[in-house]
This record gives C-alpha cells, sequence and structure tokens, in this order.
C-alpha cells in the first residue's frame, strides 16, 4: 500500500477536475480525498496499490480537455488503513 499527497497547479478550478480526480481514483479502487484550495491549486490525498496509485498519478498529470496540469508537488504519506473511501472536500475543512 501507498499513500500520497499531491498539490496539482494549472488550470484546475472551475473545469470539472475534482470530478475527474475522485472519477479516475474509484477506478483503481483508491481511497482518500480531493479538494480545491484558495490559492488555486487542487489538493488530494490518494492510497492504495503502489500500481494503482501510479496509474493514477500518471492519468491525473495527463489532465482532461478542458484541465490543464501544469505541475504536481507529490510527497508520500503514512497509509491511513481506516480510511473506505474516495471524497470530494468541499468549503476547505478536513
Amino acid at each position: 500500500m501507498k499513500r500520497v499527497h499531491v498539490i496539482v497547479e494549472g488550470r484546475v478550478q472551475g473545469v470539472g477536475f475534482r470530478y475527474f480526480v475522485q472519477h479516475e481514483a474509484l477506478k483503481r479502487q483508491l481511497t482518500g480525498w480531493v479538494k480545491n484550495n484558495d490559492d488555486g491549486t487542487v489538493e488530494m490525498e490518494a492510497q492504495g496499490h503502489e500500481s494503482a496509485v501510479q496509474l493514477f498519478l500518471d492519468t491525473i498529470e495527463a489532465g482532461t480537455m478542458f484541465a490543464k496540469v501544469s505541475r504536481m508537488h507529490i510527497e508520500q504519506r503514512d497509509v491511513r488503513p481506516d480510511e473506505k473511501q474516495f471524497r470530494i472536500m468541499y468549503g476547505g475543512g478536513l
């Protein structure tokens, strides 16, 4: 198992990027969360099998027709075995 914390820069707000992230995470059976930050970035944590996490990161970095990722900051985090879902966070709170 692997868990990553990611800050995504680029055109990633107002373009459905969080929903794209959640869809890709669920497709790979990852858990975690995603949220918009006030500075225009999108922040997330994702965990699952190492190969699934890497494929997820590669897909997210490629963006979508509307979302353009210019930079991703990725850090390893401790796995949270109690986490059971991947959710979109609203209002900036964890």
